[in-house]
């Protein structure tokens, strides 16, 4: 019987298509991974912002994911947006049950302009209920100052931050540089075992630049979902997003913040036997 590397996305709708649900499916599709969806919240949003989140009941989150792991069995599951406390307690109840193999959350905290995007209760429930579950947290600087409690603003301060938050949640954690000040960017990778590595890069003067938190965390459970080690998987991800990034930067959609190009070079569908 053939296989192909199956992933799943928790996360919530972009009706622009450059975030969320819609950019995991895109970026799953582009590696050739095969894409399944779970829908926490329906958004209406563009490339000028949000104006409107809608969450669904609990139930109907923790339906969609009894459905798509009874039948599919994926290898890999991403999680972004959460929305609320509820939520965050209905996917850890079936992250219990089935335990699929890797699971990548980015924890959208904290919006672009700085406003925290979840009350303190859906955050105890985040930190308590489903950190402790995951192969690997994508914290942005924002959301990585907010969870430390004290502002994270340089390399050093990242690798601190991120070795203590591994080891209490044994998981890895990638803290994503993107805001550092200079024209390089850093992001860096630590492990429960007390590893880490960092990952450098030219930043990209683009202003396309929606939806890379959701595109990056989705392009690394790709991989993971395809046997890859959590440090290849970051490597191979950024790579991805990279050139997702270049492959958009005079492409003119929308009047913001425009998405990125997922199919810059797309795989066809990966099977094994």
């Amino acid at each position: 019987m053939k296989h192909c590397p199956i992933i799943v996305s928790i996360a919530g709708s972009d009706c622009s298509g450059g975030a969320g649900i819609q950019a995991d499916i895109k970026t799953i599709s582009a590696l050739g991974g095969y894409a399944a969806s779970v829908i926490t919240a329906v958004t209406a949003q563009n490339t000028l912002g949000v104006q409107g989140v809608y969450p669904l009941a609990p139930e109907i989150v923790s339906q969609q994911i009894h459905s798509v792991m009874t039948d599919l069995a994926p290898d890999a599951v991403k999680i972004g947006m959460v929305a609320n406390a509820g939520i965050v307690q209905a996917i850890a109840e079936c992250l219990e049950k089935y335990k699929p193999r890797h699971i990548v959350y980015d924890p959208v905290m904290v919006s672009t302009s700085g406003r925290k995007l979840l009350d303190d209760t859906a955050i105890q429930a985040i930190r308590n209920e489903l950190f402790p579950r995951t192969t690997l947290v994508t914290p942005n600087l924002d959301e990585i100052s907010l969870l430390a409690g004290k502002r994270i603003s340089n390399v050093a301060e990242m690798e601190e931050a991120g070795t203590f938050f591994s080891k209490e949640w044994n998981t890895a954690v990638l803290i994503k540089g993107g805001h550092l000040n200079g024209n390089e960017m850093t992001d860096v990778l630590c492990l429960p075992d007390g590893a880490s590595c960092r990952f450098m890069n030219e930043k990209i003067q683009s202003t396309n630049l929606h939806g890379t938190g959701c595109t990056l965390s989705s392009a690394i459970a790709t991989f993971l979902a395809m046997g890859c080690t959590p440090e290849e998987s970051v490597r191979q991800g950024k790579e991805y997003i990279n050139n997702a990034i270049k492959g958009c930067a005079d492409l003119k959609i929308g009047h913001g913040n425009g998405p990125l190009c997922h199919f810059f070079a797309p795989k066809k569908l990966q099977i094994t036997e």
